[in-house]
């Protein structure tokens, strides 16, 4: 499996918001703008916590997976770009590393 999975997910996510709803369950989420999307994301969230206490790996990934998929519709309903949340995490990444250099080179 490539890298670009989310990449790729996110572009097929983009495409179903012209499907016929009758034909796309992404479609009619996307219909009711990001509340339903945010329901969906909150609760796949507890499912992925308990199956991280209580269940075995492939729950997990099950539920992992489920939560991913509806953390990118619900970007797609508020039409941010994946890409945009990449950048933040590069930032916030680069701004850790920064701040570690600057304690190491206190502690000197």
């Amino acid at each position: 499996m490539s890298n670009d999975v989310l990449f790729r997910l996110a572009a097929t996510i983009k495409d179903r918001r012209n499907a016929r709803p009758e034909d796309s369950h992404t479609r009619r989420l996307l219909d009711d703008g990001p509340l339903k999307p945010a329901k969906k994301l909150g609760e796949e969230a507890v499912e992925v916590a308990i199956a991280a206490l209580v269940q075995d790996d492939k729950a997990l990934i099950g539920e992992a997976a489920d939560m991913l998929y509806h953390f990118l519709v619900l970007l797609e309903s508020r039409q941010v770009p994946l890409d945009d949340v990449f950048a933040e995490l590069q930032r916030r990444m680069e701004v850790t590393a920064l701040n570690q250099e600057k304690r190491k080179a206190a502690s000197r």
